[in-house]
């Protein structure tokens, strides 16, 4: 959890703060659109959330919220992985940083899902 949260929040940061960085590096763009940019900002806030809410589990033990937590960040990062190899492949877009990107957020899919099987008791359901 505390890799999670310090790599999601500094680049929610560098997207909220900077968003033609991250667009430089992952997708080669050297300019962006104001509503691409502003689009970089709204995903900088939500990789902050994900970063803070992943810093705030960091010690906590297994239950129903952590169980929570990793299924999303699993969704995200598997996500996101496919997402980058489609922006590489079919729209051509790359930049220096994009497969390392694609192969630590690939590298997370499988860690968290790790995770998730050695959360005894926990079903997709819960206690409803």
């Amino acid at each position: 959890m505390v890799v999670i949260a310090a790599v999601e929040a500094a680049t929610g940061l560098g997207l909220l703060l900077l968003p033609s960085v991250p667009f430089a590096l992952l997708l080669g763009l050297e300019s962006a659109t104001v509503e691409a940019i502003f689009v970089g900002r709204i995903a900088g806030a939500a990789l902050l959330a994900i970063g803070a809410a992943s810093w705030m589990a960091r010690k906590d033990e297994s239950n129903s919220s952590l169980f929570g937590l990793l299924v999303g960040i699993l969704i995200y990062n598997t996500a996101v992985s496919i997402l980058l190899v489609y922006a590489a492949t079919v729209l051509k877009t790359t930049g220096v940083m994009l497969w390392p990107t694609v192969a630590f957020h690939a590298l997370l899919a499988v860690w968290g899902g790790l995770l998730l099987r050695g959360i005894p008791g926990e079903t997709p359901l819960g206690n409803r």
